[in-house]
């Protein structure tokens, strides 16, 4: 048999791997006081966010509260996830704290 003629199996293809969560602190500032913290959390476990540590800080006086989080998401989420909080009523910025 010639080495031509040797049929050598295919190689398989690995499958794509889905993106490696990494871990993420975002800080988010939003009014309406305590009544917004559900709608926040929301919004992070409806992207599929693990929340690891959350902090809130909410003042009697003082129009703007804030949430600090940290969160497991795939690397090319973490823009995405924060377009959807930024995109929430109450909320005046979120970003990578």
């Amino acid at each position: 048999m010639s080495p031509s003629s040797v049929h050598t199996p295919a190689r398989p293809i690995p499958a794509a791997r889905a993106a490696m969560p990494v871990r993420r602190r975002i800080a988010t500032y939003f009014l309406g006081g305590a009544g917004e913290v559900p709608h926040l959390i929301g919004a992070l476990t409806q992207h599929g966010c693990r929340v690891h540590e959350l902090s809130v800080d909410i003042r009697d006086g003082v129009p703007e509260s804030s949430m600090v989080c940290a969160v497991l998401v795939a690397a090319d989420e973490t823009e995405i996830l924060l377009d959807r909080l930024r995109r929430l009523p109450a909320v005046a910025s979120a970003e990578l704290a």
